[in-house]
């Protein structure tokens, strides 16, 4: 049987079949599911004296006989005819916009260690190629760390004038066009060198832009994960990196994992266009909306510059605990990166198939640690520990279990192999609460210029990559000593870091002023 509802609306509707707007009543007509109508919509026009005679029903208002007679209002809103599919699809239609961000920025950090390893494979075929030592390979290696240190500060000032997304894409969009071109410049060194430090400039200026989106767009007692899940990326692409590269080169060529993994990077650019929503700013239970200028020109970027309280930062002893803790960080994560398929190969007797499918391991496990500690560390939040002992413990978990697990590894107790292989990746995985802990304190003292002071941390962590790379092997050439060259000096940074960021680490927030300066 039909069911006839009727609804007034005091509202005006413009028809084709009538020449003028009137007032009416909306009748929808439902019938049963039909194999041609399985939704039939009817209006009924009404009169004015009806329509009268509805509100006196209603008790509306009496209408105001010097009311416009065809005043402009909002068309009624009409039964949708999108059946549940329609209005599900795609899947993530209905996810809220900063879960979007996130996920497309944790994307972004995929495809960037993608771009990061895939030389440290390529390596082997183009020095054959091109008759390189290793010396000439280790300079291009590491070409990539003086572009990654350079766009440290630049990248958070950048986020923070025009907002961390459009660095974020501008960034993306470089290092992938840089990763295409180190095949055509591979013949001309300087050419190679320099679209390295491309590469390692587009990567450098992602971590502050990354932080900006996140303190504009998250709230604190989600910051843990979203933290975590951003920079969790860089796990998921290494391990991508490593897993995908060889049969690439070995299935095509060397030139290859370039230009896929560079095409990669312009497809995630051409895809984040879509997302161009409104930030959100989180500031205490405030929100505030960020509106970036697009087109400042040069005297406004030159007094936005001079505007950074940046005596401000360097008084605050929580600023200088986070740029000492985010040097040890980097010492061991990156001279572990660097040096450990070497020492599975050689202190630990395993082939290059061995110690390239180990080397995997650490960025593997560390996923599931990172998702476990930015659900801890939330958990402790949203259930009433204060932040700053939150972002403590998980900073000392972070730097004690490696320093530990390499204590076990570099002491001879007769370990096998496979052993110390587990205890190291234990590790290094474990180090992964550095994301719920020294990752997520620049977002909580100052949202505002989280870009900026991640800028000036990184900018001192990305010093291990250049300095510390190197020394490693120098010490390896003089004492023939795994401990003493790759395992002593990270213990020692993680220990004293340790120390320091008990000490003299806070996550409340902070005034930075230009008058305090």
């Amino acid at each position: 049987m039909a069911r006839l509802t009727l609804r007034p609306h005091n509202q005006f509707v413009s028809s084709p079949i009538f020449s003028h707007k009137q007032p009416f009543l909306s009748v929808y007509t439902i019938f049963p599911h039909h194999h041609h109508n399985p939704l039939i919509k009817s209006r009924v026009k009404c009169s004015a004296s009806g329509t009268e005679r509805v509100r006196e029903s209603k008790k509306l208002p009496p209408k105001d006989p010097l009311e416009d007679p065809k005043p402009q209002l909002p068309i009624p809103e009409v039964l949708s005819t999108e059946t549940g599919f329609e209005q599900n699809w795609p899947p993530w239609k209905n996810i809220p916009q900063r879960y979007k961000l996130i996920g497309a920025t944790s994307l972004a950090f995929v495809i960037c260690n993608m771009d990061k390893v895939n030389l440290s494979i390529a390596i082997i075929p183009m020095s054959h190629q091109f008759g390189w030592s290793s010396s000439v390979a280790g300079l291009v290696q590491s070409s990539f760390f003086w572009g990654y240190a350079l766009s440290q500060l630049p990248g958070g000032w950048l986020s923070k004038i025009f907002g961390g997304r459009k660095v974020l894409e501008i960034g993306v969009f470089t290092w992938s066009f840089a990763t295409a071109l180190v095949p055509l410049l591979a013949g001309f060194m300087p050419g190679l060198i320099f679209s390295r430090i491309l590469v390692g400039i587009g990567e450098g200026v992602s971590p502050s832009a990354a932080t900006d989106l996140i303190a504009r767009t998250i709230p604190v007692k989600e910051r843990s994960r979203a933290v975590g899940f951003v920079f969790g990326g860089l796990s998921l692409g290494s391990v991508m990196g490593l897993l995908l590269a060889p049969p690439i080169i070995e299935t095509f060529n060397w030139e290859s994992v370039f230009y896929l993994f560079g095409l990669l990077g312009v497809g995630w650019f051409v895809g984040f266009q879509f997302l161009n929503e409104e930030e959100v700013s989180y500031k205490g239970n405030e929100i505030s909306t960020s509106h970036k200028s697009e087109n400042a020109t040069k005297e406004e970027l030159g007094s936005s510059l001079k505007e950074i309280p940046w005596k401000s930062f360097f008084q605050s002893p929580a600023v200088w605990a986070m740029i000492y803790t985010h040097f040890c960080g980097s010492w061991g994560h990156y001279t572990c990166l660097s040096w450990l398929p070497t020492y599975f190969s050689e202190a630990l007797s395993l082939n290059l198939t061995e110690a390239a499918w180990v080397s995997i391991l650490p960025p593997l496990a560390s996923i599931v640690v990172t998702s476990l500690a930015s659900q801890f560390a939330d958990y402790l939040i949203t259930n009433g520990v204060e932040t700053t002992t939150v972002r403590k413990i998980c900073q000392t978990i972070a730097f004690v279990a490696p320093a530990i697990c390499m204590t076990l590894s570099s002491v001879d107790i007769g370990l096998p192999p496979w052993e110390i292989v587990g205890i190291l990746t234990a590790g290094l995985a474990l180090s992964s609460f550095a994301l719920s802990g020294l990752y997520c304190t620049h977002q909580d003292i100052s949202p505002e210029y989280a870009s900026i002071l991640l800028g000036i941390t990184n900018t001192v962590g990305a010093v291990p990559g250049i300095v510390g790379v190197a020394l490693t092997g120098f010490l390896l050439d003089s004492t023939h000593s795994w401990t003493m060259s790759l395992f002593v000096p990270s213990i020692f940074f993680y220990l004293t870091g340790t120390v320091v960021w008990l000490a003299f680490a806070s996550s409340e927030p902070q005034t930075f002023t230009k008058e305090d300066s």
